[in-house]
């Protein structure tokens, strides 16, 4: 085949020790830099890459890569500061396959260069069709055996004398996604060292007046300790606040590895081109108010000059490390010591975020403002997070997502090391509203985000309070085996609050046993009811209390315990203390417990309890329950393997290819498919539709319906014009049909009420009876495709009835997909008809999927509905539209 090659956009991209490197394509204007790159190699080097040594081969070299554009030939670059320091190209050959080559400065090899040249390439390859590499090498050319080998993908070896001919085949294996992941993540936390663990720091624009955030930052790090190098610049000051200051980053005694900038927006451009022509590797920028200008310049040079940047419009960053001692922010306080990571977009929340947490005795790890995430995000912090050997607890407040599908996979991985809590914004259309106005913020569809939260194991709240509540039981407690709670009282009226919390929450009340109910009463005072609620009576002592405690604990059928307590005049007049009592008991338990204390000051609290514990204490029940509802599901979450992607049989992936490009060929704007071309694409993934046939004429309806009629002789008759949705409610759809008499007055009908619309009619068989459901794809240009299913017919709209998932799915996200609707039960025989087909049901998904995935320009698809008997699953009704765009590869290793 003949393989037409696109020119890709230039990206930038991180090396293995965290230098920023640009990749493009070659342009014929680049040949003395190529030719360059290969005069300047060794000898031997050249020896290996050409397998002999000769002065003409840079020269050949350059014109080859150079040439003009033509078909099946790619050529990328790397270069940092305008130096080329690699180039990988291929050439197209038969069956698919293309001969690849590789070349990289010397004295940059081990430095991933090469790798990340042939990640790129392999991107560029599967969109033009390649399936797979070929190389020759001298055997004895470790480097490029060894990268090819590392690469995550399924390579062959044939040995030929002296030389190796390799075959690296390009399927993207989830092997090969991890091992990128892999190297990105590394790559990753190398380029935030100097941001995050920097032995100097400069802050410009600190000002000696007080009241300038400059200046606040500088004194945060100053009195806070910082142990390594500190300076502020200011031309018109020899020191401030004790600190040594210099006319400028030029004239610093050392390069700083982070500059803090507190500069007007409009000296922020000339002051991070200095930054960079000094060698400084991140900047933290506070500015707020750039316009278009000044921002584009901004991350211009930051990637120019290879920085990390955290801003602008941000409250600072944060590493409590006894050893560095880093507050490079302007919060009123200091966060403390701790293994609580943070990560805000917005400095408000941050604030928020932080007095909480200390509030409750939760130190922090690092903190990150992100402000506006012009480059680092809470991917980057994540990845850092699951590195840096202190951080055990991460809290997210995200309202933008620059690579959802990157983030959901990193997600998905820390998750399974630490609980990652997140506060769900913009869940309303006044939310969405004031999130989009936020810069470099955009909202996104709560059934979107949800998906992406569910499917990555984060836990999401509803609020900052939500966030923080669920933070202390997870940070002072261990996970429940399941969601079975039992909960003890001193008051009955707190007793049943409490226990409708838990079931609101979905957390289960179990009946405790006969013998549990025995034990429990040989232990309480007179008067105590030991059902779930147990009321243990206002005359409990401290004694009985914990001993009851302990027996419910010990009680294989439940998983936590939640004790709700009021202040009595009893204990009061006793000096008993049950909090207290609670609280010190000895012996570390394997359960959770909470603390119901109706009345606290405080909406969460942590308790210290025995052997340098703390137990969660909270003023409201539905605080409680809910915190508790949120660790069960981490814990059903972690106690599931990780799902995976079944291989399908039947897919013809690249028939269905060419019908998009046939169709968006013929309609360059994109467009709804017509009946035939929606068949012919659900038949190229295997997806079952009703017998159906095409109209245009009142003769061709009735051969169609003689054709149709099942044993009944009844048909149907839908009326189809480009783009016709809601055929039900515009009575564009007739049941019921029988004999050639209704099928033409039928046909007449439909023709009559909406001429100049309709270009055909669709019959089909009269269904039989079964559960209605929809099913459909939204491609989100940022979260990409999304799978929808749920209750479908004519109530689709009005009930709402739907659950997604971001493709592709999983066997896992296929289950959860299925049992999410609150329609779920009608497939299991909730409503006596006899549970549908579920097998065939996830088949029916996870083949939609795919065909989401396989087809980037998919911008709509919608089955409904979708009839689901016990015998089958049959979709009759379809729609697909079309849009033309530039497939991008999300898994690829790139900077915003």
């Amino acid at each position: 085949m003949t393989h037409h090659v696109t020119d890709r956009p230039a990206v930038h991209a991180l090396l293995a020790d965290g230098t920023t490197v640009r990749i493009r394509t070659v342009v014929p204007g680049d040949h003395e830099q190529v030719e360059q790159l290969y005069e300047e190699m060794s000898p031997e080097n050249l020896r290996l890459r050409f397998f002999t040594a000769s002065r003409r081969l840079p020269g050949l070299a350059a014109d080859r890569a150079c040439a003009p554009a033509r078909p099946g030939h790619r050529a990328l670059l790397a270069e940092t500061r305008g130096r080329v320091v690699g180039l990988a190209e291929y050439e197209a050959g038969e069956a698919n396959t293309a001969e690849v080559s590789i070349a990289v400065a010397d004295g940059l090899h081990h430095r991933g260069v090469g790798t990340l040249l042939v990640e790129h390439l392999v991107s560029a390859a599967r969109a033009d069709g390649i399936t797979a590499f070929t190389a020759d090498a001298l055997s004895e050319n470790h480097k490029v055996l060894r990268l090819f080998a590392d690469l995550g993908l399924r390579t062959a070896r044939r040995w030929a004398g002296p030389e190796v001919a390799c075959t690296i085949y390009l399927d993207q294996s989830d092997g090969y996604l991890t091992a990128v992941e892999e190297r990105g993540r590394a790559a990753d936390v190398a380029s935030l060292t100097p941001l995050l663990l920097p032995e100097a720091v400069a802050v410009v624009g600190a000002g000696r007046t007080p009241g300038s955030v400059g200046r606040a930052i500088l004194h945060q790090l100053h009195a806070g300790g910082y142990t390594g190098r500190l300076f502020a610049v200011n031309p018109a000051a020899h020191s401030i606040l004790g600190v040594p200051c210099h006319p400028s980053v030029s004239a610093l005694p050392r390069i700083p590895d982070l500059a803090v900038l507190a500069v007007p927006a409009a000296a922020l451009p000339e002051t991070a081109e200095e930054c960079g022509k000094a060698g400084v590797r991140a900047l933290l920028v506070v500015t707020a108010g750039l316009d278009a200008d000044q921002a584009q310049t901004l991350l211009a040079t930051c990637r120019a000059y290879g920085m990390r940047l955290v801003g602008p419009n941000c409250l600072g960053i944060a590493n409590t490390d006894p050893a560095l001692s880093l507050d490079a922010t302007f919060a009123a306080r200091p966060p403390r010591p701790g293994t609580a990571g943070v990560a805000v977009q917005s400095g408000g929340v941050g604030i928020a975020l932080l007095d909480g947490l200390s509030r409750l005795g939760i130190g922090v790890s690092s903190f990150a403002s992100l402000g506006d995430k012009y480059d680092v995000s809470g991917n980057d912090m994540l990845q850092w997070w699951e590195s840096d050997g202190r951080t055990d607890l991460a809290l997210l407040h995200l309202e933008s997502f620059g690579s959802p599908r990157a983030f959901s996979r990193t997600a998905r991985r820390v998750t399974r090391r630490m609980p990652v809590l997140t506060v769900d914004t913009g869940r309303t259309g006044a939310g969405r509203r004031a999130t989009a106005s936020h810069p470099a913020a955009a909202a996104t569809r709560p059934l979107t985000r949800g998906a992406l939260f569910t499917q990555a194991g984060i836990t999401a709240t509803r609020s900052i309070g939500e966030l923080l509540e669920t933070a202390a039981l997870l940070h002072a407690q261990p996970l429940p085996a399941a969601s079975r709670v039992a909960i003890v009282t001193n008051a009955g009226g707190a007793g049943v609050l409490t226990a409708d919390a838990c079931a609101e929450a979905g957390l289960s009340l179990p009946a405790p046993t006969p013998e549990l109910i025995d034990d429990l009463l040989a232990v309480l005072p007179d008067g105590a009811v030991v059902g779930n609620p147990v009321d243990a009576t206002a005359a409990v002592t401290e004694a009985q209390l914990t001993d009851c405690v302990d027996r419910v604990m010990r009680y294989g059928g439940i998983d936590a315990v939640l004790v709700a307590l009021v202040p009595t005049a009893v204990a009061a007049a006793t000096g008993e203390d049950l909090v207290k009592a609670l609280t010190l008991a000895p012996g570390r338990r394997a359960k959770p417990m909470a603390v119901v204390r109706l009345g606290q000051d405080l909406p969460v609290e942590l308790l210290p309890a025995a052997e340098s514990g703390t137990i969660p204490s909270y003023a409201d029940p539905q605080a409680a329950a809910r915190a508790l509802a949120h660790a069960a599901r981490r814990a059903a979450w972690l106690a599931r393997p990780a799902g995976t992607v079944p291989d399908l049989d039947g897919v013809e992936a690249e028939r269905a290819r060419t019908l998009v490009e046939d169709h968006l060929a013929a309609h360059p704007g994109g467009g709804w498919l017509d009946p035939r071309e929606c068949a012919d694409l659900l038949a190229c993934y295997g997806i079952p539709q009703i017998s159906w046939a095409w109209a245009e004429t009142e003769d061709e309806a009735v051969l169609a319906a003689d054709r149709l009629r099942g044993s009944d002789g009844r048909v149907v008759m839908k009326a189809h014009w480009p783009g016709s949705a809601h055929k039900s409610e515009q009575h564009a759809v007739l049941l019921d049909l029988r004999g050639d008499a209704q099928i033409r007055g039928a046909f007449r009908d439909l023709r009559t009420r909406f001429a100049g619309l309709m270009t055909g009619a669709v019959l089909q068989p009269l269904a039989a009876r079964g559960t209605e459901l929809c099913a459909g794809v939204v491609q989100d240009e940022v979260f990409g495709p999304l799978v929808l299913f749920g209750l479908g017919g004519t109530a689709t709209e009005v009930l709402a009835d739907r659950a997604a998932r971001l493709a592709p799915l999983t066997d896992h996200d296929v289950h959860d997909l299925i049992t999410a609707p609150r329609c779920a039960p009608l497939l299991f025989g909730a409503a006596g008809n006899g549970p549908v087909d579920l097998g065939l049901l996830e088949q029916l998904l996870l083949r939609l999927s795919r065909m989401a995935v396989d087809l980037p320009h998919l911008a709509e698809v919608d089955f409904n509905p979708v009839l689901a008997t016990s015998g089958g699953v049959t979709v009759l009704d379809a729609r697909v539209r079309l849009v033309p765009c530039r497939p991008q590869d999300p898994y690829l290793r790139r900077l915003r």
